[in-house]
């Protein structure tokens, strides 16, 4: 993509993208470098999708924390490692330094022990989260290119080639935005679910947009924040194994200096922790890390928490069934009328590393270099 093309006019209409995460922004940033104009319409308050990197409310001093995406393999992941290079961003590596533990069962100490070396695959995280990276991409997009509360309705094909989108702005009307082409940069369940297409979209298309499950969407995160990581002490790298829950899995989530964080994965069904409520969650995440760390662990300057499940511009009700397998994410087909009209981006649509940023950096690639073809007269 560093090759500058020479385009021809397709229409006076831009490019329009619908969801502005990491793949939507990167397609944007891409376009734009190539003079093919685009506009990126996001219907949450926010742009970044999936990156949420948040403060702890009453210290933002002890930075920022990932409930979203959260590390990058540069060893297996040459896009985003690359892109973090040309985007001047700051990494540290993930630690993993110290004794693991392993909850059994609830009446039971966890048992220590120290996994071989190499087990732990080293991952890198950014400084200040993830958030970093949406923003430093967001940057390299002139003003006015993000329209944010913007909710995308329906999308319509006329007979004359032309293409046009409905959407609810944030004003409270109901507009209609010409498009040369759409990138549809969103889980596919979403599009399925609440975008209304005329002429209909091919029932094989429907079907695999139904078909790939929305990474994260049955999940939910949370952060405990203190101001030292005080487990380290104790010789413990912070990363935990519990068959007992409600956290099944967790990391040390501390800043490369300062403060202290440790980062939960939860076991618990999406409708368990619907039943439970919020407040009752927490108590018991407090309650696992006191019973793994001691009374230290409840001394917390901060617990965030995000329960992507009930995020409407996460999930719909199919992912609320939890994953068997990891999904076999890929490119979408059977676009039929909607050939060269739609495109779509997003980690769901990569064929490789579904699921990942780099799935969605590779699929934003991906589907700018199919648009290119529309515009392009010669490399």
């Amino acid at each position: 993509m560093r090759v500058k093309v020479e385009i021809e006019e397709k229409s006076n209409d831009p490019v329009v993208i619908v969801g502005a995460g990491l793949s939507g922004l990167r397609a944007a940033s891409l376009l734009i470098s190539q003079g093919i104009p685009c506009v990126v319409l996001e219907s949450r308050e926010r742009f970044g999708g999936r990156v949420l990197s948040l403060e702890a409310p009453d210290k933002p001093e002890l930075g920022k924390f990932d409930l979203g995406p959260t590390w990058f393999w540069p060893q297996y992941e040459p896009m985003i490692a690359s892109l973090v290079q040309e985007l001047d961003l700051e990494v540290f590596a993930q630690h993993t330094e110290g004794a693991m533990l392993s909850e059994r069962y609830k009446n039971e100490p966890a048992q220590r022990f120290m996994l071989a070396e190499g087990t732990v695959e080293r991952s890198m995280r950014l400084t200040g989260g993830v958030r970093c990276l949406i923003d430093a991409v967001a940057a390299t997009l002139p003003p006015g290119t993000i329209q944010l509360n913007t909710r995308v309705t329906s999308i319509r094909a006329g007979e004359d080639q032309t293409i046009t989108l409905g959407a609810d702005f944030p004003d409270g009307t109901q507009k209609s935005i010409a498009a040369s082409a759409v990138i549809l940069a969103l889980p596919p369940r979403l599009v399925a679910r609440h975008i209304t297409f005329s002429p209909a979209l091919p029932s094989e298309l429907m079907a695999s947009l139904m078909d790939k499950p929305t990474w994260m969407a049955g999940q939910a995160k949370v952060v405990a924040v203190y101001d030292t990581p005080f487990w380290r002490q104790d010789g413990l790298s912070g990363l935990v194994s519990s068959w007992v829950g409600p956290l099944q899995e967790i990391h040390d989530a501390s800043p490369a200096t300062g403060s202290g964080a440790l980062f939960g994965f939860f076991g618990m069904r999406a409708e368990m922790r619907r039943e439970l409520g919020e407040d009752k969650v927490l108590s018991l995440v407090v309650e696992q890390l006191s019973r793994l760390l001691g009374p230290s662990a409840e001394a917390m300057s901060g617990l965030l928490y995000k329960d992507w499940s009930m995020d409407p511009e996460t999930a719909v009700e199919e992912d609320s069934t939890p994953l068997a397998d990891f999904p076999n994410y890929g490119r979408l087909s059977g676009a039929g009328a909607w050939s060269k009209k739609i495109f779509f981006a997003g980690t769901e649509t990569s064929p490789e590393h579904g699921g990942h940023l780099e799935g969605a950096l590779q699929s934003a690639e991906q589907v700018v270099s199919e648009v290119i073809q529309l515009y392009q007269t010669h490399v």
